[in-house]
């Protein structure tokens, strides 16, 4: 489908879903996974990225040799109450909860748990769904699209007021950023790996599908930013203090 998905209320609070602890090998940076669970004051639950694929709960060096993973990093702490299920569970939600999904792209710390939601509707980018195969890491692509209905964007998109969905491509054909307003917390922007944390403006994009492309979404991004809450997608400094399920930002 090509249509946008249209939600029935406004952005309540927000949970932030702690899906592991990676490190990059290249420069021994240690990484947060995030996803997202964004409630409406209509009681709808929008969950944003599903982590890792579940096999990396079970066995993540076998996991990781399989997709060659260790070429780029090592998982550190990765058990399933670090999956899209074990996440809910602490907020005392199941899948049968989840209204709709919304996919930021398409690698592997984002995509691994897609398939675990049957009958969700999926908001994706339209750039990303047209690629034969989730990007997943490198070389390994061994997942196909599951079944979904999905909802593709072609640009921006208000779901509700005070949600708006942002398409920065660069550091995937088809990234997603979200806007959101929050009663008490007030703008909220979430640069999923548009912006992996702030020094990436300056140091460039290196790395990136696109990184010229990267480099103006981000521009658009930080103008954005001036007066909102920043969740970074992978900032070191920041994981630690930000508040996790089930905790939320009202």
């Amino acid at each position: 489908m090509t249509d946008v998905f249209q939600l029935k209320g406004r952005p309540r609070d927000l949970a932030v879903l702690d899906y592991g602890l990676f490190r990059v090998h290249a420069n021994g940076r240690v990484i947060g996974i995030s996803g997202f669970l964004i409630r409406t004051d209509a009681g709808e639950h929008v969950l944003v990225d599903t982590g890792f694929p579940p096999a990396y709960a079970v066995d993540p060096q076998a996991a990781s040799e399989a997709d060659n993973l260790g070429e780029f990093g090592e998982v550190l702490a990765l058990t399933a109450e670090n999956l899209p299920l074990g996440q809910l569970a602490l907020l005392g939600l199941g899948p049968q909860d989840i209204d709709l999904l919304i996919l930021t792209h398409s690698h592997i710390d984002h995509v691994g748990g897609l398939a675990g939601f049957p009958g969700v509707p999926v908001l994706m980018a339209a750039a990303e769904r047209a690629l034969p195969r989730p990007l997943y890491w490198g070389a390994a692509q061994p997942m196909d699209w599951p079944e979904a209905d999905y909802h593709l964007l072609a640009g921006d998109a208000d779901l509700a007021p005070g949600f708006r969905v942002l398409l920065v491509p660069g550091h995937a054909p088809g990234q997603l950023a979200l806007l959101l307003d929050l009663p008490q917390t007030g703008r909220v922007l979430i640069t999923s790996d548009a912006i992996s944390r702030p020094a990436e403006v300056v140091e460039g994009f290196a790395g990136a599908h696109d990184p010229a492309q990267a480099a103006a979404s981000a521009a658009r991004l930080m103008a954005l930013a001036e007066g909102a809450f920043v969740i970074w997608g992978h900032a070191p400094d920041q994981w630690p203090k930000l508040r996790k399920a089930p905790l939320r930002y009202g």
